[in-house]
């Protein structure tokens, strides 16, 4: 499944901007692999960064699908007044607040049609038919878990391998079910026992997700049994991603910690401590994706203002040891990182 990679490192879906065709590309040419992210995309936009992707690479590359949930029945009208306030700051207007399918059947139709060799999904589980749709058009299923349970569930529809979410990742948890009274929304492991668990549960490779940013960190789930790594805060200061200023400016000064909210969009997710997620958290619903939908054109206008106090600042709890520059170079500096690090152990191991 991850065959021909020069090191088994993937780049991984970022939502609402930081993933690019250039970045996806560029880990590809080095030779990694990684996944366009078709969150929040509409199918035509989707297919369009598919076509770019081949035009700069003609490696290896995934795409990674939200899957929809049911619609939310809580009340939502409080939290509404709240972000309505918090648009003035910006002269904006909040989004509706509703429930949509992502235009997941068209999505899933698409990477079927266009036979893309990884297909992974967060928040939930494919459909077992479309588990075999997609193995008819000679793709792989990746489904993304945060423990034990959710790994036996995925192996019973079909997966073909499974991406290990750690609760240090940045933004959000890929949670099946999010229970409105946990913070987290559900149990949280970290990477390392989340890999442990998962794997003393199921027989499929792993691919290990959430605050690995050096590559001594890639080298350790390797060491712990996964088949890969996937990284996303490691590369949203990368020159090819789509990350805006203000989150990039966030990232560099690394003063604040992360912590979980669903202030932004009804699910809990990581984020840099900012005002927004400070003020708002507390009172957010859990209603996922009617507060993303509210609250984006707010984040929008705060993008636009340059004040990443109004915006989602995702980033994964190592956020400050990440460095910027060209994705080749982080890549090489990862892959460099990782085999010192594993020298360095075998004069322990003899």
């Amino acid at each position: 499944m991850l065959e021909g990679l020069r090191f088994p490192l993937l780049v991984a879906p970022m939502a609402g901007g930081p993933s690019t065709p250039e970045l996806v590309a560029a880990v590809v040419e080095a030779g990694g692999s990684g996944f366009l992210a078709a969150g929040y995309l509409k199918a035509e936009d989707l297919a369009a960064r598919i076509a770019r992707t081949r035009e700069l690479t003609a490696g290896s590359f995934g795409v990674n699908l939200f899957v929809p949930g049911s619609e939310s029945t809580v009340d939502i009208s409080g939290y509404v007044s709240r972000i309505v306030a918090e648009g003035r700051r910006y002269g904006a207007e909040p989004g509706e607040a509703r429930w949509d399918d992502d235009e997941y059947p068209a999505k899933l139709d698409l990477v079927v049609a266009q036979r893309i060799p990884l297909v992974s999904f967060t928040f939930g589980l494919p459909s077992p038919e479309d588990v075999g749709r997609l193995h008819e058009a000679g793709s792989k299923v990746v489904v993304t878990v945060t423990g034990p349970g959710e790994a036996v569930r995925a192996a019973e529809v079909g997966a073909d391998a499974l991406c290990v979410q750690g609760f240090e990742a940045g933004a959000h948890r890929g949670l099946f079910a999010d229970d409105p009274s946990d913070p987290a929304g559900g149990p949280v492991y970290g990477l390392l026992a989340a890999l442990r668990l998962v794997s003393s549960e199921v027989d499929l490779p792993l691919i290990a997700t959430g605050g690995l940013v050096h590559g001594a960190d890639v080298a350790a789930v390797l060491v712990a049994g996964a088949a890969a790594a996937q990284l996303g805060t490691a590369f949203l200061r990368a020159d090819e991603a789509g990350t805006q200023p203000a989150h990039r400016r966030a990232l560099a000064e690394a003063g604040r910690p992360t912590a979980f909210t669903r202030a932004f969009s009804g699910r809990p997710a990581r984020g840099i401590v900012n005002r927004f997620l400070t003020e708002h958290s507390a009172h957010a619903p859990a209603a996922y994706p009617q507060v993303h939908h509210l609250t984006r054109p707010v984040r929008a206008a705060a993008g636009k203002a340059g004040d990443s106090d109004g915006l989602n600042l995702w980033a994964g709890q190592t956020y400050p040891v990440a460095s910027a520059g060209p994705a080749a170079e982080i890549f090489a500096r990862l892959h460099g990182e990782a085999v010192a690090a594993l020298k360095q152990a075998q004069r322990w191991l003899g």
